[in-house]
């Protein structure tokens, strides 16, 4: 655990977009951490920090600088870039990353795993909320109430890695994309009554899109709703908008959604264990969860623990700033 004294952790960033801007913030709320500044692919020229104090400099950079940085926090997307990013840069430095195509983590974890423990660099992979911080709220529920079920509702919120994933598409210029959950459902399960819900009976997806000029919308939307692990799952609507539509009515990146757990102790006990998060910046907030896990990573680094991780291998007493002797005396 920190002390007083101990050095600050240097952090860098590598991607400058919402969630790149989301760590910047949750840096400066950070007593024990130290921003070294914005790594990017754009020419830094472009790129403009929230702080006129916040160094901007080339991804390319980053190999002159190993030694003077203790964590970097990954804020590309998980459909294209973490799946090189990560396994490149855990070969070189400690990282953290939210990758959160569920279906790949195993892929992806093991990629990670074996650069880092070739490289004596730790990773934690797929921080963030789901997967993150819901994962461990899955955990805590199958492990405490193992007779039960488990359901996990997303929304009504703008999802970053299907957003991106929409942009992505040829033929799109811009877009965003919104999970809906069936709010029946949601009674059903919080009910206690187990019902048989499938993936397209909990969520709906909804997708605005602005066209490339010339681009086919019918190509762009089949590419879109047959997109496998992200839309191909769900009944999923596309809107094609205007560019001044999209800025004026989808510029907010609120999400949220539960993680519910019902099951019985006995004959006559029924429990509920219910998660909740209601979240005006997606972005954000999966910043600041990220760079709680960079804490982490910094400290199992230090301490000679490397090789992957995600957050179940985690203890949380490494996410505070905090001493274990403080938790002890105010948290537990």
């Amino acid at each position: 655990m920190a002390t007083d004294d101990s050095p600050a952790i240097r952090v860098g960033i590598v991607g400058y977009g919402n969630l790149g801007r989301g760590v910047e913030r949750a840096l400066t709320l950070a007593p024990d951490m130290r921003l070294v500044g914005v790594f990017s692919r754009r020419d830094p020229a472009t790129v403009a920090p929230l702080s006129a104090d916040t160094d901007v400099r080339s991804v390319d950079d980053l190999s002159q600088l190993r030694d003077e940085i203790d964590v970097l926090v990954l804020c590309g997307g998980s459909k294209s870039d973490l799946p090189r990013q990560s396994p490149q840069l855990a070969a070189a430095f400690s990282i953290v990353d939210s990758f959160d195509t569920h279906a790949r983590i195993p892929e992806h974890f093991a990629a990670v795993d074996a650069a880092a423990r070739a490289a004596g660099t730790t990773a934690i992979i797929s921080t963030g909320w789901d997967p993150g911080l819901f994962s461990l709220q899955r955990l805590y529920g199958e492990a405490i109430l193992p007779q039960g079920e488990t359901h996990t509702f997303w929304g009504r919120g703008l999802s970053q890695g299907h957003s991106d994933a929409v942009r992505r598409v040829p033929g799109v210029a811009a877009g965003v994309q919104y999970t809906l959950p069936s709010e029946k459902a949601i009674a059903q399960v919080r009910s206690g009554a187990h019902p048989p819900l499938g993936t397209r009976d909990k969520h709906t997806r909804e997708c605005f899109v602005v066209l490339e000029d010339g681009a086919d919308a019918e190509a762009v939307r089949e590419a879109i709703v047959s997109m496998p692990d992200y839309f191909e799952p769900y009944d999923t609507t596309v809107h094609f908008i205007s560019a001044e539509e999209l800025a004026r009515d989808h510029a907010g990146a609120p999400h949220g959604g539960f993680v519910i757990r019902t099951g019985t102790t006995s004959e006559v006990s029924t429990q509920t264990v219910e998660f909740r998060l209601a979240l005006d910046s997606n972005p954000e907030f999966t910043a600041s969860v990220l760079v709680a896990y960079a804490r982490a990573a910094a400290r199992l680094s230090s301490a000679g623990q490397h090789g992957a991780r995600t957050p179940f291998d985690v203890a949380p007493g490494l996410l505070s700033p905090k001493s274990a002797a403080q938790l002890r005396a105010e948290l537990l």
